[in-house]
């Protein structure tokens, strides 16, 4: 599982490679080696590490949402791996009806009590493990960001967040760009986990469905990492629509 945070702190550790969580705006981040943990009980290992701090991320959603979904017309919306609820709680503001979904107990019920703070009630907080749950019903927009894994692969992440779109629905996919990461990222020697926008372009179109692809695009940002030190990222990005089930 892994975790999609708010702000940029996660990058200020280095990146978690898990499915399941995700922190707003960045990598996933494990504190030393702890995969093996994670792929064993992946609830347990997303409730510690949100454990080690009453506040995990920055609490702000990530840039390409609000770059990407900003001039969508509102309806229903899966967010993938939640994390503390920025994302989620940005899309109910803005007139979406939410489904956010992480691996994490004590992340959900963090996102929970921020919804409330808020002033959202159209979000439904659930707790799942997206290695291995997909979604029944389609959404209008299927959010995925960061959703890197040790566990499977990054193709594999991308195939179950387009199965969640409906026709003529919107996918947005965001990931870590294997050109443009952290110089704290710890996992820098496992390209394969990372992908560029023409990488997720052909995952996509080799697939079902058939799709409009309106932004691939490699974006850079600035990230603080955990000694305060500044450098520059790098984001891929995939917006599509799906233009037909077939």
């Amino acid at each position: 599982m892994t975790h999609h945070h708010d702000g940029d702190p996660s990058l200020s550790h280095g990146a978690h490679l898990s499915y399941g969580s995700r922190h707003e705006h960045g990598a996933h981040h494990v504190t030393g080696g702890a995969d093996t943990d994670e792929a064993s009980d992946p609830a347990q290992f997303w409730d510690g590490v949100y454990q080690e701090k009453e506040k995990r991320w920055s609490g702000n959603p990530n840039a390409q949402l609000i770059a990407e979904a900003t001039e969508l017309a509102p309806g229903t919306a899966l967010d993938l791996g939640c994390g503390e609820g920025a994302d989620a709680i940005w899309l109910a503001q803005h007139g979406w009806t939410v489904t956010a979904v992480d691996v994490s107990a004590v992340a959900l019920e963090r996102a929970a009590v921020h919804g409330t703070e808020a002033g959202t009630s159209n979000i439904s907080w659930q707790q799942r493990d997206l290695a291995l749950w997909r979604p029944e019903e389609q959404f209008d927009l299927v959010s995925s960001h960061f959703l890197h894994s040790p566990m499977f692969s990054w193709r594999d992440a991308l195939s179950s967040a387009a199965g969640a779109v409906a026709e003529h629905g919107t996918l947005l996919v965001v990931g870590h760009h294997p050109a443009g990461l952290a110089p704290w990222n710890a996992h820098k020697d496992m390209q394969d986990k990372f992908f560029t926008p023409e990488d997720a372009v052909d995952a996509l179109t080799a697939g079902p469905g058939r799709w409009r692809i309106n932004v691939a695009d490699s974006r850079e940002r600035l990230v603080t990492g955990p000694e305060g030190q500044q450098a520059a990222v790098v984001d891929s990005v995939l917006r599509a629509t799906r233009t037909s089930a077939d």
